[in-house]
């Protein structure tokens, strides 16, 4: 019985499309999508450089961060390089919204709020998206990364109003376009592609966590460390406010990645300098967590994100020693950083009611800023 030339060549069609699929599905991997976005955005500067003179700096800022984004993905600190990338996204488009937008700002307030009704709308959208999404094989730095992006985004909106109605319309503009950028970067987040399933950390509602670190932070802020440390009390609030906020929306791993990051503030009040053998043991701690994080089955992708800070703090890509501040950026982060990341896999503790009133107050410009 003759056998069709076309029947006899299938197998061998079905194996070279396969082959080029697994050859298509390798090269889509997070590191080359963050390193093409980096690239769209260093070229996007590189041709449309933002002249004006009040925003230049922030573009600038934008750049450094790229830079500093493309050193992470090299020395394979694919978080490290992904938080980067969002802070540039946010500048960039904070600069670029507020520089470009001639029209609007000739138009007065009638104008931005046109603009703003825009935004809103789209934003408002992503949002609403944001909330049904469903992360499932992506790391946990990845969607704390996008929740916490997500949940900035909106309060920015917002902000852009105050500012346009205090200062006009530019600086309004700067804010909806932060805006913007932290939605973009939550969306960029969500299309990332993983192959790894590791053992799905266990989220939850982290408010007594942040009620204890607030009432830590409210009694840490004494005179002459609330004068000589203000701008730290200010970044620690501002994190905390940010973390009680996604907590009430249920962005837990947003929360979480807030919660560290106000833990490290925090962390930073007291942290004495290091002699030389205490860097010396510092850095051999580093290598052990970084084996124990690599050879983990579970998804401890978060810690691996704050490891990564520790060890840029540590070691500088360009061989220059770090600085005082670095070292003891890198010993928090070791020290108190990891150790509430590993106890908030536990079950929550009881929430400690007051008797009688209370009055918080939160150091903090609107909106984290």
């Amino acid at each position: 019985m003759k056998v069709n030339a076309g029947l006899r060549l299938f197998p061998l069609i079905v194996g070279v499309c396969l082959f080029l699929s697994a050859c298509a599905a390798a090269q889509i991997s997070p590191s080359s999508q963050i390193t093409a976005e980096i690239e769209r955005l260093e070229q996007s500067l590189k041709r449309q450089p933002v002249a004006d003179k009040d925003f230049a700096p922030i573009a600038q800022g934008a750049g450094e961060q790229l830079k500093a984004a493309s050193a992470a993905i090299e020395a394979g600190q694919v978080y490290l390089a992904l938080e980067r990338l969002g802070y540039a996204q946010d500048l960039l488009q904070g600069a670029r919204a507020a520089a470009n937008n001639a029209e609007v700002v000739k138009g007065g307030l009638p104008a931005f709020q046109a603009q703003w009704g825009k935004v809103s709308l789209r934003l408002t959208a992503l949002d609403k998206d944001a909330h049904r999404r469903q992360w499932r094989s992506t790391p946990l730095a990845v969607q704390a990364l996008a929740e916490a992006a997500q949940g900035r985004a909106i309060p920015l909106l917002e902000g852009g109003q105050g500012f346009a109605t205090a200062n006009g319309p530019k600086d309004g503009l700067l804010y909806v376009g932060e805006a913007e950028g932290e939605a973009d970067f939550a969306e960029f987040c969500a299309d990332l592609k993983f192959a790894d399933n590791k053992q799905a950390f266990p989220l939850r509602s982290l408010l007594p966590e942040l009620q204890a670190l607030q009432a830590m932070a409210n009694a840490a802020f004494q005179p002459p460390k609330s004068i000589d440390l203000h701008s730290r009390f200010i970044a620690l609030n501002s994190q905390l406010k940010l973390a009680k906020e996604l907590d009430a929306s249920r962005y837990y791993a947003g929360a979480l990645y807030a919660y560290l990051e106000a833990t490290r503030h925090y962390g930073m009040l007291d942290e004495p300098p290091l002699s030389s053998d205490q860097q010396g043991k510092l850095k051999q701690q580093m290598a052990a967590e970084r084996k124990r994080l690599t050879t983990s089955t579970a998804d401890d992708s978060l810690a691996q994100l704050f490891l990564e800070r520790a060890e840029t703090y540590a070691a500088h890509a360009d061989g220059s020693a770090p600085s005082a501040d670095e070292w003891r950026g890198a010993r928090v982060i070791m020290e108190q950083v990891l150790p509430a990341y590993f106890a908030a896999k536990k079950p929550a503790a009881a929430i400690e009611t007051a008797s009688g009133k209370t009055i918080e107050i939160t150091l903090v410009r609107w909106p984290y800023t």
